[in-house]
């Protein structure tokens, strides 16, 4: 990795990794905080699908999972508990994950301005497919109306390097979300893009335009990158 100054400052990387187990893009995310603490790196948003699995964050209640381990684990759906913030959610295929790296210090020393900026990404991308979305008072999210909501957010702020992020439903098996009560919310549901538009949507047309209305939002020129761009192979 390089160092970088000057207009580097502006620039969001953007990673766009397929489908990838959540251990080893944890693992990554650990590694990409220490290198944008080190100032070795841009800001930078990882875009991800996960296979089958249940987080629980700092809030996360095991009572709001509500089958078995071995159930789950027959069923090939993992359990791991995080650093994040936020309770129990799940990920899949089908769904849209990112994780931005993002140093607070180059933007606002705010975690609510921060967590707000998350959920205007999002609400600016459903604009732009035709869904109206809205924050919903005293829960964190983005929300189609009282009852659905549609992105989860749940993050980790260490000396104002912020990690984890959002999930945003495009197209996932919504029935994995009645194995557990999402964020702890009773009596509230899942809905994704696809259920509310009644017909296919595109995940690439989704991942491009988060990433595009990402930049918009934080103010920084999008590149998008590779692993080995951010983590050269020796010559």
């Amino acid at each position: 990795m390089n160092g970088f100054g000057g207009n580097a400052k502006k620039l969001l990387n953007v990673l766009h990794l397929g489908l990838e187990p959540y251990d080893g893009v944890l693992e990554l995310q650990h590694e990409l905080v220490e290198a944008r603490r080190a100032g070795l790196i841009a800001d930078t948003l990882i875009l991800v699908q996960h296979p089958p699995v249940i987080t629980l964050g700092r809030r996360g209640n095991e009572s709001n999972i509500l089958v078995s381990r071995q159930w789950l684990a027959e069923h090939g759906i993992q359990v791991r508990r995080v650093e994040r913030g936020g309770g129990v959610t799940y990920h899949g295929p089908g769904q849209l994950v990112g994780y931005p790296i993002i140093d607070l210090r180059h933007h606002r020393q705010d975690v609510g301005w921060y967590m707000h900026s998350l959920e205007e990404v999002v609400i600016r991308t459903l604009d732009q497919f035709g869904i109206v979305a809205k924050r919903l008072a005293g829960n964190i999210g983005v929300w189609l109306d009282e009852e659905k909501k549609i992105v989860a957010l749940g993050a980790r702020v260490e000396n104002w390097i912020a990690y984890h992020g959002f999930a945003l439903n495009v197209r996932p098996d919504l029935s994995h979300f009645d194995l557990i009560v999402p964020c702890g919310l009773v009596g509230k549901g899942v809905t994704s893009m696809e259920k509310m538009l009644g017909r296919p949507v595109d995940m690439a047309a989704v991942r491009e335009r988060v990433a595009h209305d990402f930049s918009t939002v934080f103010g920084r020129r999008m590149r998008e990158v590779a692993l080995d761009d951010l983590f050269p192979r020796p010559a």
